[in-house]
């Protein structure tokens, strides 16, 4: 993973190697933001996609997700 550059952890507080978000500047535009899970796995997306996720966690479209089912 040397050619990505670490933009945040997710987490942190612990040693069970928590998500992470990284910018492949050498990947095609498409796949250029990558996440990485504790499992191992990744998700790879262009900036445009991130920006939307973005825009939408800002706008608080994705709040509901963090309520318990039963609120």
């Amino acid at each position: 993973m040397d050619r990505l550059q670490h933009i945040a952890t997710f987490c942190g507080n612990c040693d069970c190697g928590c998500p992470e978000l990284f910018l492949d500047q050498n990947a095609p535009p498409e796949r250029r933001v990558v996440i990485t899970d504790d499992f191992g796995q990744r998700v790879q997306m262009s900036l445009a996609q991130f920006r939307v996720i973005v825009e939408s966690a800002k706008e608080g479209q994705l709040d509901e997700v963090l309520q318990p089912a039963n609120a």
